[in-house]
């Protein structure tokens, strides 16, 4: 009979089984840290409040993810939030009250139609490293098939039944060969502005419909500093204007449905 200063054997199974319990553990207290890459540290709405001291709790908030692109100018080393001053207020004194615009929500860029500080340069292609996104006139080898319907020329029709311009090209990515923008100069505006593929229908006639904006939002709509190419910010800002459109073009549509 083995003394009490002897330590007793411990078997294969007991072995895997404290381990599976270890392992189990430590994946929960990750999966809880992982989890706080959003909304984390916790800070007071209020300014007045006594706690404002941020709290992150147990496990802290873990590092900032860096992910390398294949551009170094795209390389994220640091997470970049806008500021809102001045542009939304708290519809009420409670921490996390919801958020009403002040001004033009949809060129402000908030609520839905909000973008994300992105890099202000443009996307590149993996083949030759250039800009992916470019306007069909810059773009050899690129045209439309014969049997679709050409919209360039043609005339868009907003959500007011208006006539806000006329498509000039048509800006196609490189990489996954698809139309990706129209290019229509607004009429009246003496401006060229670029308008989201997917949120526009063209029928059979080649004419355009744009039913997010209304054809003075259309001309309103936000402008790329180059001709002939679109940075990854601009794509966002573009993205957001006429995808807000849907909520904030009318008062009726941020109205409730009953």
């Amino acid at each position: 009979m083995p003394g009490a200063h002897q330590f007793v054997q411990m078997d294969l199974a007991a072995g895997l089984l404290y381990a599976f319990f270890a392992f189990f553990f430590i994946l929960c207290l990750w999966l809880h840290r992982e989890g706080k890459r959003e909304g984390y540290p916790l800070i007071s709405d209020r300014p007045d409040h006594p706690l404002r001291v941020p709290i992150e709790g147990f496990p802290g908030v873990p590092r900032l993810k860096v992910f390398k692109l294949k551009h170094e100018d795209h390389h994220a080393a640091s997470r970049r939030e806008r500021d809102l001053t001045g542009l939304v207020v708290p519809a009420d004194g409670y921490p996390g009250a919801p958020l009403i615009p002040t001004g033009d929500a949809m060129r402000d860029g908030v609520g839905p139609a909000a973008y994300a500080e992105r890099a202000d340069v443009p996307d590149l292609a993996f083949d030759d490293d250039l800009p992916k996104i470019v306007p069909l006139r810059a773009a050899p080898g690129f045209s439309i098939g014969e049997t679709d319907p050409d919209p360039r020329g043609k005339p868009v029709v907003t959500l007011d039944g208006k006539i806000a311009g006329v498509v000039v090209d048509l800006w196609v990515d490189r990489s996954e060969m698809i139309l990706r923008y129209l290019e229509v100069e607004a009429t009246g505006a003496a401006r060229r502005v670029l308008v989201p593929m997917f949120l526009a229908t063209i029928n059979s006639a080649g004419t355009v419909r744009v039913i997010s904006v209304t054809a003075a939002q259309l001309a309103a709509a936000p402008a790329i500093a180059q001709p002939e190419q679109i940075t990854l910010l601009e794509e966002d800002k573009v993205a957001a204007y006429f995808g807000g459109g849907h909520f904030y073009a009318t008062p009726e549509r941020s109205e409730a449905l009953l």
